[in-house]
């Protein structure tokens, strides 16, 4: 439900120019090793790749320095892995200190090692890491990278011209907006506060990147005291749709005339410049040096609490859940980050299949953060998933409530689904209409409630075309053309039903409830051998128990003669 400032949401590939490239493979890295004593260097280094494979970085990175202690295996190499464990598992002290001194035969190594030096010598402070940041040095894949921290390490050195220069890499639309992010934060920090209003301003008013943006200016404008012009801004994006806690939370401060955000300090401004490229590294699918990025932005600001996030999403994209539920974990109350951890946590418990501790996890938040949009949004979507339909219609009352007539479409949606799953179709088609009222073409909307009015054989002219409409705006959703071909099915019209059926079998090939309804149709249309297949195919697929009850007994005795075809008028 929340529309995140993410940057992983927010950004589309088009901008994101970062991609890994292939390291060259180590000495050892695909030879078998035969099991050998604990203590020797071969032992250890299979001990390290064991952890390395759990999720264990810190202790596969303590595993393969042992082993290049060893002598007897490619020391170079074991330090390689000693390193990259270490800084996956955050430890960036340690990882700097392995760091390769020489490109040798690593050559991908020895450079995430010059961008780890880096960070560590920002974050320690009191050394110019400018050196260790140049295009040439650094090279591909960290240009964009070295080019967005090359101002704050100026800044840390106390050049303040040299950081006010802004960055450029040839064609990298990051570095072009958060090249101009990080100068007007160092314009700011510089007391030149027209030159970093001109900054802020154009990236707040920027097409299509601008909601990033917005809350960096709002927060010049209440430093400079202009609260009034900060809560227009506000306001502005909010009426735009924007739907985001943190501005919502802006928002109330201003408006309250309370204290407002302090400019970052040089860590946490180099720390955020880290951030961009770790989400194009996540868009391109470079899972291994997206967290490495974000254990760097974490070294520099502990508190950066999106990064956590960020960490436990590539983590259970990479298949560790438990790993991903120890960074969620991490987030504590009061974060603005804290009810999309929490909500990430609860649903890797439901999807795993342990629904009571997800429920408990979500609830738990919910109730600690009433206030909180999200945290109940989340907790009502989870009671909606375990069938809780009555209960999660209740926790949205409230949400709803407050809204008034100016109720957010999606919980009245939301509302409304869980109302006809729970029996209360009256109460249910209030919601659905009064949301479809507020957007009339939104295709989930005219899908869900044209398709409950064609099943109940109510309305067939408007709902007919509901559907149609809803399978046209997404003519690749298998459920949306299911939708469609049920209509033509419940009208009666068999032949077009078997047609848009089959469509939407091929869509969505493992759907139960699709390849029943195209079962249902070939019976009607004379085709029973092709019926009994599609039936007996909906019962490998994990049916609901009371589709599997209704499957069963089709296959046993067939289907009841056709009801008369509802009639809906010509077209």
């Amino acid at each position: 439900m929340r529309a995140h400032r993410s940057l992983i949401a927010l950004l589309p590939l088009a901008l994101l120019g970062a991609c890994a490239t292939a390291e060259k493979p180590g000495l050892f890295e695909h030879q078998a090793f035969e099991l050998a004593p604990m203590g020797s260097s071969y032992g250890l280094f299979l001990a390290g790749q064991a952890a390395q494979k759990d999720g264990r970085s810190e202790e596969a990175s303590d595993y393969f320095q042992r082993a290049s202690k060893g002598g007897a295996m490619d020391g170079g190499f074991l330090k390689d892995r000693a390193f990259t464990a270490a800084l996956l598992a955050g430890e960036i002290s340690k990882a700097a200190s392995l760091a390769p001194v020489e490109e040798g035969e690593h050559a991908a190594t020895y450079r995430m090692g010059l961008l780890v030096k880096a960070v560590e010598t920002i974050a320690q402070g009191g050394k110019d890491a400018r050196p260790l940041l140049g295009a040439d040095t650094l090279g591909f894949p960290h240009r964009p990278a070295g080019a967005l921290l090359a101002p704050w390490a100026a800044a840390a050195v106390g050049d303040v011209q040299g950081s006010l220069v802004r960055p450029v890499v040839a064609g990298d639309k990051v570095v072009e907006y958060f090249g101009q992010l990080g100068q007007a934060m160092l314009f700011e920090r510089a007391k030149r506060y027209d030159e970093a209003e001109t900054d802020y301003k154009a990236l707040a008013s920027a097409p299509d990147f601008g909601s990033l943006f917005v809350m960096d200016y709002g927060g010049l404008l209440e430093r400079r005291g202009r609260t009034a012009e900060a809560l227009t801004l506000y306001d502005a994006a909010l009426s735009s749709g924007a739907d985001d806690s943190e501005l919502v939370a802006a928002r109330a401060r201003a408006a309250a005339r309370g204290s407002a955000p302090e400019l970052p300090t040089i860590r946490q401004g180099a720390a955020r410049a880290l951030m961009a490229p770790a989400a194009s590294m996540i868009a391109e699918k470079q899972a291994e040096l997206a967290l490495a990025y974000l254990r760097l932005a974490l070294r520099l600001d502990p508190e950066r609490y999106e990064a956590l996030v960020l960490v436990g999403d590539v983590m259970a994209a990479t298949g560790d859940p438990q790993a991903a539920r120890d960074a969620y974990a991490k987030v504590p109350a009061g974060s603005p980050n804290y009810a999309d951890a929490r909500a990430k946590l609860a649903w890797s418990y439901q999807t795993a299949g342990d629904k009571a501790s997800a429920l408990r996890l979500a609830g738990e938040a919910a109730s600690a953060n009433p206030t909180d949009r999200d945290a109940a949004v989340t907790y009502a979507d989870l009671l909606r998933a375990n069938d809780r339909y009555a209960e999660a219609a209740g926790v949205l009352d409230r949400l709803i409530a407050t809204g008034g007539d100016k109720a957010d479409w999606r919980l009245l949606y939301m509302r409304g689904v869980s109302l006809e799953r729970a029996g209360r179709w009256q109460d249910a088609e209030k919601d659905l209409t009064r949301a479809l009222a507020q957007q009339p073409d939104e295709p989930e909307l005219l899908n869900y409630l044209g398709y409950t009015w064609i099943d109940r054989g109510e309305k067939l002219d408007q709902a007919l075309d509901m559907v149609r409409r809803a399978s046209e705006a997404n003519p690749h959703s298998g459920a949306m053309v299911d939708s469609l071909g049920w209509a033509y099915f419940r009208l009666g019209d068999y032949k077009t039903a078997v047609e848009k059926l089959e469509l939407a079998v091929e869509l969505e090939p493992a759907d139960p409830e699709i390849n029943n309804h195209l079962g249902d149709a070939y019976w009607r249309v004379g085709r029973r051998r092709e019926a009994q297949f599609q039936w007996n195919r909906v019962l490998t697929l994990e049916p609901s128990v009371e589709t599997k009850a209704a499957v069963e007994a089709k296959l046993k005795s067939g289907m009841a003669p056709a009801p008369p075809p509802h009639r809906v008028a010509e077209r």
